[in-house]
Formats: C-alpha cells, sequence, structure tokens
C-alpha cells in the first residue's frame, strides 16, 4: 500500500454522465467536484465507456476507471442523458439490462480493487440503486439531480428510490423542491441536504476578462430536450418588439434537428462547447435564457450548473419560475422570472431587458454576487462535511 493511500481516504464516485475528456461539453460538475475533493480523498470514478473516452485515465489527481456495457457499435445509452435517449429511440431499452449488470461489477471490481472508504453516488437510479445492491456496509452519500427524482414514477421504481434513500448516510439534491420529495420517499429530515452542484469560475473569470460583452446577443445554454424549453423561446422570438442582435443556442440533444427547422435566421445552433468556448459565450452576451417546463414523462429541471455559470459571468437573467431555479433567481433583483411555457412571457421580458440596458447591466451584478455562493469549492466544503459525517 502507498504511502498516499495510507494518508488519504478513499473515496468511490460513480456517476452517469461524465465527460471523456476534461471540457469536451459533457457537463463536468461532477468530474469537478471529484477534482475538488481530491485534495483530501484518493478519488476513484467509475462511469460508463462512452465515445471518445478512454477505458481507464487520470485527470489530475482523479483516477477514472469506465466500463462497457454493450458492442461498441451500438454502445450509446450513456452519451449524453440515459431518461432523454430512451425517450428519442425505445431500441436503446435493449442495452439498460446490460448497463446496469456491467456497472455493478465495475463497482464490485473497483471496491475490491481500491478498498474505499466512502461512496459518493450520482443519480438515485441508476447509481444509487446499484450501489446499495453490491457495496454492502459501505456508508454512501448519494445525490439527485432531478431528472431520477421527477421521472421514473412507476411504483416498482418509486420502491427502489425509497430503499436507495433510507440506506444513504445523507442525501443531496439541488432545490428546497427536491428536498421535500426526497422527504417524501422516507428520508429523515437530517439525512436530506440542499447542495446544488458548483461552478468552475476560472475559465470564466479569464473569459470575462478577455471578451467584450455584444448588446442585444442573447444566449440559451442547455441539453436540446422538453424540460430545458427551447421551444418556448422560439415561440417567443416571434413575439418580440425588440429584435435581439443576436440569439445563440448552445447544446445537443434529440430535438436539434426540429428546432433548427422550426427556428428562424437569427437563431445559431453552435452545438455543445467545452468548457472554454462556453465561458467565452457567457462572456459575449448580455442576456441569457432558461426558460424550464415539466416534461412529459415528469422530468423537470433541478436547478441547471449552466445557469449559475451565466449568473457567475454577469448575463442578465430571464428564467422560468420553477422549483429549484426560485430558490436562486429572485425577480426583479438578480434576474427575470416569467411563468414556464408563457411566449408572451417570455418575450415581454426580453423587450424590457432588450430596451433597457441600464436594467439588465444591473440584474447582471446582482446575478454575479449571487453566483459567488456556488462556486464548486464552496459546494465541495459541503461535501467534505458530509462526507466525513458518513466515515465516521
Amino acid at each position: 500500500m502507498n504511502h498516499d493511500s495510507v494518508v488519504r481516504p478513499t473515496l468511490l464516485v460513480a456517476a452517469s454522465t461524465f465527460p471523456a475528456e476534461p471540457g469536451d461539453g459533457t457537463p463536468g460538475f461532477v468530474l469537478d467536484l471529484a477534482l475538488a475533493l481530491s485534495d483530501e480523498y484518493r478519488v476513484v470514478v467509475v462511469a460508463p465507456l462512452v465515445r471518445g473516452a478512454r477505458k481507464h485515465q487520470r485527470i489530475g489527481d482523479v483516477e477514472v476507471r469506465r466500463y462497457g456495457y454493450f458492442p461498441a457499435r451500438w454502445r450509446d445509452l450513456a452519451d449524453g442523458a440515459i431518461v432523454d435517449n430512451l425517450k428519442a429511440d425505445r431500441s436503446r431499452w435493449l442495452q439498460v439490462p446490460f448497463f446496469f449488470g456491467a456497472m455493478a461489477a465495475a463497482l464490485l471490481r473497483e471496491q475490491r480493487r481500491s478498498r474505499p472508504d466512502v461512496a459518493l453516488l450520482h443519480w438515485i437510479i441508476p447509481q444509487g440503486a446499484v450501489g446499495r445492491l453490491v457495496l454492502g456496509r459501505l456508508p454512501r452519500v448519494v445525490t439527485t439531480l432531478g431528472g431520477d427524482l421527477y421521472a421514473l414514477r412507476h411504483p416498482v421504481l418509486q420502491a427502489v428510490k425509497r430503499a436507495v434513500v433510507r440506506s444513504a448516510a445523507s442525501v443531496t439534491c439541488m432545490s428546497t423542491d427536491m428536498a421535500r420529495e426526497v422527504a417524501a420517499l422516507g428520508a429523515r429530515p437530517d439525512q436530506v441536504h440542499v447542495v446544488p452542484m458548483g461552478v468552475d469560475t476560472a475559465p470564466i473569470v479569464a473569459a470575462t476578462a478577455r471578451e467584450t460583452t455584444v448588446p442585444g446577443r442573447v444566449l440559451f445554454v442547455g441539453r436540446l430536450v422538453e424540460k430545458k424549453g427551447a421551444v418556448v423561446l422560439l415561440d417567443a422570438l416571434d413575439r418580440t418588439a425588440v429584435q435581439p442582435t443576436e440569439v445563440v443556442v448552445v447544446g445537443d440533444g434529440p430535438l436539434r434537428q426540429t428546432l433548427e427547422a422550426r427556428a428562424g435566421a437569427g437563431v445559431s445552433f453552435v452545438g455543445a462547447r467545452g468548457k472554454e468556448a462556453l465561458a467565452a459565450e457567457y462572456a459575449r452576451a448580455s442576456i441569457a435564457l432558461y426558460p424550464s417546463v415539466p416534461a412529459a414523462n415528469g422530468d423537470r429541471d433541478g436547478l441547471p450548473v449552466a445557469l449559475l455559470e451565466a449568473m457567475s459571468a454577469g448575463c442578465a437573467i430571464i428564467a422560468s419560475a420553477v422549483p429549484g431555479i426560485v430558490d436562486v433567481v429572485e425577480d426583479g433583483v438578480n434576474g427575470l422570472l416569467v411563468e414556464p411555457g408563457d411566449p408572451d412571457a417570455l418575450a415581454a421580458a426580453m423587450d424590457r431587458l432588450l430596451g433597457d440596458t441600464g436594467l439588465a447591466a444591473r440584474l447582471g451584478r446582482a446575478a454575479a454576487e449571487t453566483a459567488a455562493a456556488y462556486t464548486v469549492e464552496a459546494v465541495a466544503d459541503r461535501y467534505r462535511t458530509l462526507l466525513r459525517a458518513a466515515l465516521a
């Protein structure tokens, strides 16, 4: 056993969304948190193989071990968000049992190999459920990010979620509304903690120093799936009295083709962006939009990391008044809130900010002040406390 592993306890992290490479455009919040925690823990991440990923690698002080779960030619269940992928192509359900089996084997293998002291499992289903089955008495902190909590409502899945939640040392979630949902699954009040995912501010600070904000430039960042509300944005653009100078849509997903076909000439779809390029988009935008809506399958946003990133860049925010977002955005103070799914209200809010640059600047400054509490470091401190309690 090396000196390093004696000094630091070992933290096993499991997640299904994890970048193939740092900053590749896949949401990096699990990696950012793992890197922040690696000062106190020897961190090993177990994640599924995705396109362009290596089976084993070190990223900073974090060891990443990935498992294959299906023949490579068809393996795409975990490329992006699993629930959305299943909805987009029902044939992907064939991959699900193999995915669960491969994850169970990978977690068992890693437990034998690295002898972890504590586990951090992102998503109640699948990682929390598989971890509960195979990790025995290893103390577990479970994180829910929204889709696993709000969708997946089948009675059998609800029973699985109850079992995962009750057996965890603690459960973290993005918002007070999600905390109520977790409590409804039978969690004790002392088990549930509202801890949003943190923002890696370094690229944003660098970009805001380097880039110039373009007046009237409107930005949307999010996966192109129903709950992110991009279709509401396109409907709102048909109703604005003041035209934005440009509208940039960052993100990819199953609805991209439909949305591109529906959009006008003034809307640029640029796909997913790596961390540095995304930071530059925030820095150039004057207004950032988060028109979240509840999806038909019950899925809805928790607290989008992209919203916190735009706030930290000082963008003027317009967002839906949905649980999670209302925990952070206060209407007229650090952003504007609109009724979800209402393109007229979104258009009116855009007109208001496009026509009043002073108001937009004031809201942007207040947003940046709010976002300072949601840095990766601040969030990692909260996780350090929970992991120490689980170890004790």
